[in-house]
């Protein structure tokens, strides 16, 4: 077949039905309106009538007729335009075919009715073209979904679809000239810039005499270790990357995700791939390559920075304050043992004297003393205390910094690198810091012992308190003059804080970005601003909106007391009040159990022992029937490969990848399709974060349709919590907590699932941070599905500024909180013109917290601003909230995204202490433990390698465990069939299965599937007289063999 990047099935169901429509789309494109019903009526018979009502429903909704056999409809269509038409008998349609020219005279009048055309019309294929050369040019997708637009475009604009080749082959053309242009504006750019630009990137193609690997390939490769040599070479990466100077090269009409798609092309090709290129293309690809690298070598040195000062300075630093505090306590309870026995006698002796109201005799006070104390052990007591408790409340941290200072030689090498790097920017808040990051090279070159730092030569006001003893009060050092090294990595410290906070930031980079600068604003936002506003349910004035919110509030109160007074003593919630007076608090029943009944008992265990046995590659397989699910992996070069056994080599890499065993258990020499190189080479260009992400809204979409999850909820309840997964080599991109990880280092899996307990999206984390701050970046980057309403997270995702920006963002923000009866709740004034709020009954004592609307209302342009750019993918919600707060306190923007937070947050507390009804708390438990669940199956299903991830970069761990994401999703799909052909069986043999039990089915079950492969038993192969096997070469790669340790 001549269409090259269809498969034979894509082909044949081109322009026919390849599902029974939805009874959605049937309301939709099988209802019969008057005008069509004007055409049908002058037809004389049944068959004639519903024959001509299937061809012009089959035009509308397929996009053609369907020629030679107009009745290859769904029978559920056909009956449901029958009764349309009141024809009691559908099947006499049959007889509407028996003669052709009626057919195709019926199919003349509606084109000619409805106003169809035909392709080959030239106006409309000048607009056709138009709109294909354009997409082709604008959007950077695979041929398939260009082809799949252009479809939609044709029935949308009622012109009937071409032949399957017609149409791919102009398809093919559009793609292959946006292609060319995309090639030619590229080189065309760079040669404007500077003609020796293009040489001078081709040199990086070259591998240096004495190396194995090309300057490309060496520049490609991030940096792993965390010390501070790692950070001078990538400092200096990043250095010989920006000396290209590719800022000058102008790409402005060039599309951005065109670019994106050339540069992850050419990252993932070898150099030998870019060299046999031809011109032009071969400039194209070495530009955006290297353009993506400059903002990547930042990124990695910024990450490496920020692991090097968190890890090896500051945390080593307090481990080392903490040791010498702890081996100073033995003296110090010595010490405090006798002062309190001298304390002990001299209080007593002054109360006797006080009682007899004598004079106070201070010898006899001292001898008093002396027979339990000697006076010499309480002076020497006296003496320790002083040397070791400081006088300031601050002393703990003030002398963590002293021992950071002593960090100094491990940041020494990159100093003036750091200093004289033109990557770092500065808000109007990081100046001052990044001024004194500036003058750091000049420093790191001072002689302190010949010419020692004074006063006026630092920025006095940068230190913070818990500094100045280790800047100013160094006593080794002259009066008067600054220790160097404390000045030095006191600024390192300030630059790392203003990083987080991104007062300052660097260009270009991807994660280290100024994200003020991409907030929408000016015309951008003018332009998106009704539609967006529109999509999130939000008005212009903030008055309306908070109008609204607040006569819920005030709604939710009252219903609390109702229910309170409804609930008498039978109220699951009381009012505590303490004794001695202070904040009014609620204490809450815990939750009970629900009951198993016996009927669930049976249900689970039967269903259960129903299940075939199968292996997870064949279970794969099976899933892939059903779905298609693996057509989604494309090539990087986005060409359509006819590569034989391609579904055998991703269903490999897929079960390598998910259960972490490594290529050796499933490559197979004598498999075309599983050899080592066929593997790597579908590896590293097919499985990536965007064709998995494609897979995965396959499966979301397949479970969805399925009757027991819809049994199990719509989709609009959706949890999202971290799974950790410790990293045993080196990385910079894992993080330390001993809870988890030990004494190793880890990341941690972010994935939110929905209620239907499919796995909707996921981003990976470095060690163990708080959740609220990637929650939103995961629920905004979803793969699939319906867009959940309520998001429930456990008691570490929780702040106001959280709710606040969910809530605007059109989610039902509900953590389980641990302290809930610690909770403050909250209640807003009514809008004028409404009844007074308040009358709260008991509940008075709780609502005593006021919101201010007055500072929303202040700054709800900006808070608009902001929801825009997050719901559009503007900015990271992690950037953002970093921005929020600075040194503990909130920024005023903050403060306003909290306020309105605690709107949403009162009433999620409201409904979860509700005395009567707790519905509403086990909906979020229900969910939570659905989401445990799923985790201990995917540690299941990653039982390699003891389930840790030997990913040193982070483009390897998040493929691999949106591999792992992928795999669990199949695993959920394919029992969540069966369990719903169980119930099906159950049902049709006679037994009574009740709904609300099979709505507790679970789908997350593994005992019938195996994830282990199995041994192959080979007596020929290593009998007697068959020798020794041959030694392997010990320079020779060793492909995927675990570490050891």
């Amino acid at each position: 077949m001549p269409v090259e990047f269809l498969t034979d099935e894509q082909a044949e169901a081109y322009g026919t039905f390849t599902e029974v429509p939805t009874r959605p789309e049937l309301e939709r494109f099988f209802f019969l309106d008057d005008d069509d019903r004007d055409l049908i009526a002058l037809r004389r018979t049944d068959a004639h009538r519903l024959g001509m009502a299937v061809q012009i429903c089959t035009v509308r909704y397929v996009g053609r007729f369907l020629g030679e056999d107009p009745l290859a409809v769904p029978w559920e269509a056909v009956e449901y335009l029958a009764g349309q038409l009141g024809i009691d008998d559908a099947s006499c349609v049959k007889r509407y075919a028996e003669r052709r020219s009626t057919v195709y005279e019926h199919a003349g009048q509606i084109q000619e009715r409805f106003g169809y055309r035909n392709f080959t019309d030239r106006e409309w294929g000048r607009e056709f073209r138009g709109f294909l050369y354009g997409r082709a040019w604008t959007h950077a997708e695979g041929p398939v979904a260009l082809f799949n637009h252009a479809v939609t475009w044709l029935r949308k604009n009622r012109v009937l679809l071409p032949g399957v080749s017609v149409l791919a082959r102009q398809v093919s053309e559009a793609r292959a000239v946006a292609e060319r242009r995309l090639y030619e504006a590229v080189a065309r750019a760079t040669d404007r810039a500077d003609p020796a630009l293009a040489p001078a990137l081709a040199v990086l193609l070259e591998v240096p005499e004495g190396k194995r690997v090309s300057e490309l390939e060496r520049l490609r490769t991030p940096p792993v270790k965390s010390t501070g040599t790692a950070m001078v070479r990538a400092m200096e990466r990043v250095e010989e990357i920006s000396a290209f100077a590719l800022g000058r090269v102008n790409l402005s009409r060039v599309p951005v995700n065109r670019l994106s798609t050339l540069a992850r092309y050419g990252q993932l090709s070898k150099a030998q791939t870019i060299e046999r290129a031809p011109q032009p293309r071969r400039t194209a690809l070495l530009t955006a390559v290297v353009r993506q690298l400059e903002a990547q070598a930042v990124d990695d040195a910024l990450d490496l920075f920020a692991v090097l000062m968190a890890n090896r300075l500051i945390s080593l630093a307090r481990r080392a304050s903490e040791r010498e505090r702890l081996a100073m306590l033995p003296q110090l309870e010595k010490a405090a043992r006798i002062l309190a026995k001298a304390s002990k006698i001299l209080t007593e002796e002054l109360d006797l004297v006080a009682g007899h109201d004598a004079d106070l005799d201070v010898a006899a006070l001292w001898a008093a003393v002396e027979e339990a104390v000697p006076r010499t052990a309480v002076a020497g007591a006296v003496a320790t205390v002083e040397a070791l408790v400081p006088e300031d409340d601050g002393s703990a941290e003030a002398a963590m910094r002293e021992k950071l200072a002593l960090r100094y030689n491990t940041v020494r090498p990159f100093l003036a690198l750091l200093g004289e790097s033109d990557a770092l920017g500065a808000a109007p808040a990081g100046r001052r810091t990044l001024k004194a990051v500036r003058r750091l090279p000049v420093l790191s070159r001072r002689r302190v012992k010949e010419r020692p730092l004074l006063p006026r030569e630092v920025d006095a006001e940068l230190v913070p308190a818990m500094w100045k003893r280790a800047v100013f009060s160094n006593n080794k050092l002259p009066q008067g003059a600054v220790d160097r090294d404390a000045y030095v990595v006191c600024v390192l410290e300030q630059l790392h804080r203003a990083l987080n906070r991104r007062d300052v930031f660097a260009a270009p980079s991807n994660r280290w970005a100024d994200p003020r600068a991409r907030l929408l604003d000016g015309p951008r936002w003018e332009a998106m601003r009704a539609d967006v506003l529109a999509g999130l349910s939000l008005t212009e004035d903030a008055g309306e909106h908070l109008a609204q919110l607040t006569r819920g509030l005030d709604a939710a109160w009252r219903q609390m007391a109702h229910r309170l007074e409804e609930a008498g003593a039978e109220a699951k919630v009381e009012i505590v009040v303490p004794e001695g007076g202070g904040r009014a608090r609620l204490s809450v029943d815990r939750l009970g159990a629900v009951g198993e009944p016996e009927t669930l008992t049976w249900l689970k265990a039967t269903t259960e022992a129903m299940l075939p046995r199968i292996d997870l590659p064949d279970l794969l397989f099976e899933v892939h029937s059903w779905t298609g699910f693996l057509d989604s992996f494309g090539h990087v070069s986005d060409r359509r490969t006819r590569m034989e056994g391609l579904l055998v080599s991703l269903v490999a890499l897929l079960v390598s990848q998910s259960c972490n065993i490594g290529l050796t258990p499933v490559t197979d020499p004598e498999n075309k399709a599983l050899t080592r190189s066929r593997l790597s080479h579908v590896d590293q260009n097919y499985l990536r974060a965007d064709t998995i992400a494609a897979a995965n809204a396959a499966l979301i979409t397949a479970q969805s349709r399925i009757e027991l999850a819809q049994m199990w909820g719509g989709g609009l309840l959706a949890s999202v919590d971290g799974l950790r997964f410790v990293v045993p080599v080196k990385s910079i991109n894992t993080g330390p907590s001993p809870k988890y990880y030990g004494y190793k280092r880890g990341v941690t899996w972010l994935n939110a699932v929905n209620d239907q307990v499919a796995g909707i999206g996921a981003m990976v984390v470095r060690g163990t941070p708080r959740d609220s701050l990637y929650t939103l970046d995961t629920l905004l980057n979803l793969d699939g599905g319906v867009k959940p309403e309520m998001v429930a997270t456990d008691n570490a995702s929780y702040s106001d500024v959280a709710f606040g920006l969910y809530k605007m963002l059109g989610f039902r923000f509900a953590p389980r909180f641990r302290d809930l009866a610690d909770q403050r709740f909250w209640r807003a004034d009514l809008p004028e013109g409404d009844s007074a709020g308040g009358g709260y009954g008991p509940l008075e004592a709780v609502a005593c917290n006021k919101v201010n609307l007055k500072r929303i209302e202040t700054h709800w342009p900006d808070m608009l601003r902001v929801a825009g750019s997050l719901i559009t993918n503007q900015v990271r919600a992690y950037d953002l909230l970093r921005m929020f707060g600075r040194e503990g306190h909130p920024t005023p923007l903050g403060a306003a995204f909290a306020e309105y937070g605690r709107i949403d947050k009162t009433m999620h507390l409201l409904a979860l202490v509700d005395p009567v009804d707790d519905t509403y708390r086990r909906l979020m438990n229900r969910q939570l433990t659905v989401q445990e669940s799923r985790h201990r199956l995917a540690r299941a299903i990653c039982h390699g390698g003891r389930g840790q991830i030997r990913q040193a970069y982070r483009e390897g761990q998040e493929d691999q465990l949106a591999a792992l994401g992928l795999v669990l999703n199949a695993v959920v799909l394919w029992n969540t069939r069966y369990l719903d052909a169980a119930v099906a069986q159950l049902r049709a043999e006679g037994h009574d299965t009740k709904d609300e039990d099979v709505a507790r089915l679970s789908p997350l079950k593994d005992r019938h599937i195996n994830f282990l492969g199995r041994y192959l038993f080979n007596i020929k192969a290593s009998g007697p007289g068959q020798g020794l096997r041959p030694l392997r070469d010990p320079d020779a790669a060793q492909g995927d063999e675990p570490e050891e340790g």
